[in-house]
């Protein structure tokens, strides 16, 4: 489908190209149970050697990382935001995203929201939609860290 306004992942060198620049991701909605998809997904994540910031206001650590209650707290620069959130969550994250200069944002599986998508892009970012990050690492693989 062609026109202006309609989302487009990046392709795969591109998703190539941001998973190996990566070095650090804040986890929006990473919870602390072990049956979750977030916390398979970032535990995954981390054997394959990325630092995980768990981004939840209601635990205080995630796999023996400390948490911090929002994208605002965090203590150290972050190159990937990954959410684990409802849709309707997406364009106040995009707007902090925006607020605090940071480079990319990588919504899951599910977690759609075209308008917002397309204005981080706008903005420069580089915005993955609607993709599991551990699924197409394990695709995309071998990437070595």
């Amino acid at each position: 489908m062609s026109g202006q306004g309609v989302f487009a992942n990046p392709d795969d060198e591109g998703l190539r190209r941001l998973l190996a620049k990566t070095r650090h991701i804040a986890v929006v909605g990473l919870s602390s149970n072990a049956g979750r998809p977030s916390y398979g997904v970032a535990r995954a994540m981390q054997s394959f050697g990325y630092r995980i910031t768990p981004v939840n206001p209601v635990v205080d650590q995630v796999l023996g990382e400390p948490a911090v209650p929002a994208l605002a707290d965090l203590q150290a620069p972050v190159d990937l935001v990954n959410v684990f959130r409802d849709p309707v969550h997406v364009p106040a994250l995009v707007e902090q995203c925006l607020a605090l200069e940071l480079p990319a944002l990588w919504l899951q599986e599910s977690v759609v929201d075209q308008a917002s998508a397309a204005r981080a892009r706008a903005a420069g970012m580089t915005v993955v939609m609607d993709r599991c990050i551990y699924k197409e690492y394990r695709r995309l693989a071998p990437l070595r860290r």
